[in-house]
C-alpha cells in the first residue's frame, strides 16, 4: 500500500494533467455543437473500424469449422457420384436386366464411405515416403484403406495405432495401385522412379489400349481398397516396355503432395469378406 502512496505522489502532476485534459474535452463537448459532432464522427469511425477488425478475427478462426464442412460435402458428393457411375456401367453391360438392376440398385447400401483425417507429418523428397495422418483405431482407421485428397488419389494406410494412421504415399516404391485410362477398362499398375514428386508411371498397360496425351488416369477399382473412377492424373506421354506387348505411360499426378492438408480415409465395409473369400479361392491353387 505504501508503495501505491508513494507512486501516486511521484506521478500526481500527470495525474492532474490527465484529469484536466478530460475535464477540458467534457466542457468542449457539453457547450460546443461542431465539437461534439466531429468527436462523435470519430468515436463511430474508430468502434467501426474496431468491430471490423473483431470481426474479421472471429471469421479467420471459423474457416477452419468451414472448410471441414466443405470437405465433408465434397466428399459426400464424390461418393454419390461414384456409386452413380457404377451403375450407369453396369446398366450399360447388361440392358436386358435394366429395370431388375435399377430396382436392386435403389435398395443396395454402396460399401465405400470415408473419414476426414489432416497431415500431421509428411515427407515427399524422400526416397521412400509416408504420411502421418490423426485418425486412427479408435476412428475405425485400419490398414488398408485408401486416402485420397480434394485433388486426387495419396496412398494406402499401411500402420494403425489407437490415435494415428502411417499412409504409404504414390511417392514411394513400395505403392502399387491399379489404374486405367478413364474410359478404357485396360488397367495397368502405378510405380515411382523414386526422383519427380509429380510424376509416377503406369505400368503393363497393354498394347491394345487406347490413350493418348491429356487424357484422365483413375483407378480401376480392380481391389477392396478404392473404388473405380477416382481421379490420380494425367497422361504426359508413353513408352513401350521391355515387352513389347506393353505401355509405360508417364502420368502427372493430380494431388500436390508438397502442399497436402486434409485428406479423406476410404473405408470399405464389405472389404473383409471380398478378401476372405479370395483367399479361400486360392487355397485350391
Amino acid at each position: 500500500m505504501r508503495k501505491l502512496l508513494d507512486f501516486l505522489l511521484r506521478k500526481k502532476h500527470w495525474f492532474l494533467f490527465i484529469f484536466f485534459e478530460v475535464l477540458s474535452i467534457m466542457l468542449v463537448y457539453r457547450d460546443n455543437l461542431y465539437q461534439r459532432s466531429a468527436l462523435l464522427s470519430s468515436a463511430n469511425y474508430i468502434s467501426g473500424h474496431i468491430a471490423t477488425v473483431t470481426g474479421g478475427i472471429r471469421s479467420y478462426f471459423h474457416l477452419r469449422k468451414i472448410n471441414r464442412n466443405l470437405q465433408e460435402q465434397n466428399g459426400k458428393m464424390e461418393m454419390e457420384l461414384l456409386k452413380l457411375q457404377e451403375q450407369i456401367d453396369a446398366m450399360l453391360e447388361d440392358t436386358v436386366s435394366f429395370k431388375g438392376y435399377v430396382k436392386d440398385s435403389l435398395h443396395t447400401e454402396y460399401p465405400f464411405q470415408f473419414v476426414l483425417a489432416g497431415v500431421i507429418n509428411n515427407s515427399f523428397s524422400q526416397v521412400a515416403n509416408y504420411i502421418t495422418l490423426n485418425k486412427g483405431k479408435n476412428d475405425g482407421i485400419s490398414p488398408d484403406m485408401g486416402v485420397v485428397s480434394e485433388q486426387g488419389v495419396v496412398g494406402i494406410v499401411s500402420h494403425v495405432s489407437d490415435h494415428f494412421s502411417v499412409v504409404i504415399s504414390l511417392l514411394n516404391p513400395k505403392s502399387k495401385i491399379s489404374c486405367k485410362v478413364l474410359g478404357n477398362n485396360s488397367f495397368g499398375y502405378l510405380s515411382w522412379n523414386g526422383h519427380d514428386i509429380q510424376h509416377v508411371t503406369l505400368e503393363e498397360l497393354p498394347r491394345h489400349a487406347e490413350f493418348q496425351k491429356g487424357d484422365t488416369v483413375v483407378t480401376s477399382g480392380y481391389s477392396a481398397i478404392f473404388p473405380a473412377g477416382l481421379i490420380v492424373g494425367t497422361v504426359e506421354g508413353f513408352s513401350k516396355e521391355h515387352d513389347d506387348n506393353f505401355y509405360a505411360l508417364q502420368v502427372k499426378l493430380a494431388t500436390s503432395f508438397s502442399s497436402l492438408q486434409n485428406v479423406r480415409i476410404i473405408r470399405n465395409t464389405l472389404q473383409q469378406e471380398q478378401l476372405n473369400l479370395e483367399r479361400e479361392a486360392k487355397k485350391n491353387d
